[in-house]
């Protein structure tokens, strides 16, 4: 496997603050009304006490630099393969959340072109406190060079 140097190669840490202004866009843009995400009084009657996210949400954190990870691949052999949130707790309203995003596994399968590598990334989310809130899993597919 090509890729299998890529594992544990992680990005620069960033800190991300959840407002309001992003959960309603990220709401809107998903088409999801559900009041939990807007009304905060709905929110503070809910076992949550509060407005929180979508559980969708984390793909939207990133960094305000917009530097990603750098993996020194072809990114038009790269495909979304899978999405992944494996959550502790739910994000809400006014977290400061600690991310970092890292190359956690590669491994191949055998596909009708030949072989193909997938990647898993994680990306880390901690709250202020140090105590993990979700992880957000992409497997990434990439596709091997086509033969002519």
């Amino acid at each position: 496997m090509e890729l299998t140097h890529l594992v544990g190669k992680a990005g620069n840490p960033f800190v991300f603050q959840v407002d309001q202004r992003h959960i309603r866009q990220f709401s809107q843009a998903i088409g999801d009304t559900n009041p939990l995400y807007m009304d905060e009084e709905y929110a503070k009657t809910t076992v949550h006490g509060g407005i929180i996210a979508p559980p969708t949400f984390p793909i939207a954190i990133k960094p305000e630099s917009g530097e990603e990870l750098d993996l020194g691949l072809d990114y038009r052999r790269m495909l979304h393969g899978e999405q992944q949130f494996i959550y502790t707790r739910a994000i809400r309203l006014g977290d400061v959340l600690y991310c970092q995003l890292k190359v956690t596994d590669v491994y191949e399968r055998e596909g009708k072109n030949g072989k193909m590598e997938f990647l898993v990334l994680d990306t880390e989310i901690n709250d202020e406190y140090g105590k993990h809130v979700v992880t957000s899993r992409t497997n990434i597919i990439y596709r091997p060079l086509a033969v002519k």
